[in-house]
């Protein structure tokens, strides 16, 4: 009988950002429109691994670290097609670290096992605007449905290439990509992209590509309380991807209630640098809202071979994708049950809390037994509505994992 293997990691993260945002003059215009935001992060990443059994000595990842990120978005010229252009400075400060607590996603860690003591990355993007599409090049931070923006750590990570979106059409969004290369969330360089497969690091050596690209449309009816989108992917050589969403909210009475539907279709592609690739994903995430109370249950299911593949070192945009897990391995059928608050329905405005579990089984292992994990998330944040530390914001976060 083969015993299944136990993992044990809890972790707590703390982090705090300030926002100061400057003072804006008018919509137009290439300096008058021009906006600024400096947000500083303090960010305390504990995760305790200590039960795990393996040839690994770490016994937990633990840093704690202090970020400024400066973005600066300039207005449009005056004309048909007007141009101007974005910046966006990055800059990471070590406060506590040691070689044995490495590894948390907040510093990048060197050749010799200890993080650096900073860094920093500084990179721009020109956009053209022609009525109501843009066109944007250079440094890109995008937040799309098939790459999913992952600002989970100190610093979020960045692509490098160029996004198109227009709404010539009142309810339709057209989106279209080509990125060339990608910024991790804990390194300051910039390199060719790879896939990752679940959370299973194996990452296929040398895998790696430098062509990311999109096209998708969105659209929305119904006064816009329903919405359909169809988008498609691909990760150049290793893979391609489709994808079909259906969103709807319907209030009733003094209740809001929500359906969020979609399906991936994901395989190999090209040269195949990672094999053949077999993964179809299917979530719905079902919610009713009530004064400041949210309730929400999910249920996600894989099919084929493998395991949902994503852009590495970025969250998955499942519908039970959450701190630690994806609940995306082959095969494998997740549950998800949730709760929201926000306690300006009782006279706290600025106060939320999260609370959500999550279970999966039926995991293909390839080692000769079913695979099983769960998640339970405890998450409480405070944003300072007024005075001198207006928009400050704190949040706290517990995890305990197994797998």
């Amino acid at each position: 009988m083969t015993k299944k293997p136990q993992v044990t990691r809890i972790a707590l993260a703390i982090s705090a950002a300030l926002c100061l945002p400057s003072v804006v003059a008018a919509e137009s215009g290439f300096v008058e429109g021009t906006t600024a935001t400096l947000q500083a992060r303090n960010y305390c990443f504990s995760r305790d691994f200590s039960d795990i059994v393996g040839a690994n000595q770490q016994s937990k990842s633990e840093e704690w670290a202090q970020g400024f990120i400066l973005n600066v978005k300039s207005g449009y010229t005056p004309g048909t097609v007007g141009f101007g252009v974005d910046v966006l400075g990055q800059l990471g400060f070590k406060l506590d670290s040691s070689g044995s607590r490495v590894n948390t996603g907040l510093l990048p860690t060197g050749s010799d096992g200890k993080a650096a003591d900073d860094f920093g990355r500084l990179g721009a993007a020109l956009k053209a605007r022609l009525s109501r599409t843009e066109l944007k090049i250079g440094e890109l931070t995008p937040n799309l449905l098939v790459l999913t923006f992952s600002d989970i750590r100190l610093l979020p990570p960045t692509y490098q290439g160029a996004s198109l979106i227009s709404q010539e059409i009142e309810e339709l969004i057209v989106q279209a990509g080509q990125f060339h290369s990608g910024s991790v969330l804990n390194e300051a360089g910039d390199g060719k992209m790879r896939a990752k497969l679940g959370h299973v690091p194996q990452l296929g050596g040398n895998a790696e590509t430098d062509r990311f690209n999109y096209v998708s449309a969105d659209y929305a009816f119904n006064d816009k309380r329903t919405s359909a989108g169809v988008w498609y992917a691909q990760l150049e050589d290793i893979y391609n991807q489709r994808f079909y969403s259906l969103k709807h909210s319907e209030p009733v009475g003094d209740w809001v209630f929500g359906a969020n539907l979609g399906f991936y279709d994901s395989k190999q592609d090209g040269e195949r640098l990672l094999g053949d690739i077999d993964n179809r994903a299917l979530f719905s995430v079902l919610s009713a809202k009530h004064g400041g109370h949210t309730v929400s249950v999910g249920y996600q299911s894989m099919y084929g071979d493998d395991a949902f593949p994503r852009v590495f070192n970025n969250v998955s945009p499942l519908g039970n994708e959450v701190p630690t897990y994806e609940f995306a391995g082959a095969d494998e059928r997740s549950w998800q049950v949730r709760h929201d608050f926000d306690f300006s329905a009782i006279g706290i405005p600025g106060l939320v809390s999260t609370v959500r579990y999550i279970r999966g089984d039926n995991v293909d292992t390839g080692r000769g037994f079913e695979g099983e994990e769960w998640e339970r998330d405890l998450d409480l944040g405070y944003t300072v509505q007024s005075g001198a530390l207006k928009n400050l914001g704190v949040r706290v976060r517990n995890v305990t994992a197994r797998s």
